[in-house]
């Protein structure tokens, strides 16, 4: 049994671990995709990290394995190589694929209610609560009870007595 372990032990260090270190990020750029130019491979990997795949929607086109974000990708790199600025070439794929391609999109109109949401959604359950809370408060149980009567509180107190000579 306690060979056992040992082997688990070096098993874990041989093979887990380094599986482990190796889990960085990682890039679905082929070669066959890169820009000869340094600057300009540059230039479309920065802005490639902004756009979402919309395959796999968490990750950017640069991380994603997806066919669609190779396309993504290689029409990025034509719209650069074409002369677009930075801005031209990432607001050509946004007309194309809508806010939805940005990893971060603006704040619009149409987007308002998600944006702010959730922050509406708490003030209202806090003001209903509140609300709650202190209509609770008001109804206090020592208010609503009706003071005892003479023969009550006459055998409340028969009651208690009894008790206490036990």
């Amino acid at each position: 049994m306690i060979r056992f372990s040992i082997i688990l032990r070096h098993l874990y260090v041989v093979v887990v671990f380094p599986l482990i270190l190796s889990g960085g990020p990682a890039c679905a750029v082929t070669p066959d995709e890169m820009l000869p130019d340094p600057a300009m491979e540059l230039r479309a990997r920065i802005l490639s990290q902004d756009l979402r795949c919309v395959v796999c929607q968490n990750q950017s086109i640069d991380d994603s394995n997806a066919p669609l974000a190779h396309d993504l990708r290689m029409l990025l790199r034509e719209r650069l190589t074409a002369g677009d600025t930075d801005k031209q070439a990432v607001d050509f794929i946004v007309a194309r694929y809508g806010n939805f391609v940005l990893l971060k999109p603006p704040m619009q109109v149409n987007t308002a209610l998600l944006w702010f949401g959730p922050a509406l959604f708490l003030l209202f359950a806090l003001f209903a609560f509140s609300r709650f809370a202190r209509k609770r408060a008001a109804i206090s149980p020592v208010d609503s009870l009706s003071p005892l009567s003479a023969t009550e509180q006459s055998r409340l107190d028969a009651l208690l007595d009894t008790r206490g000579q036990k």
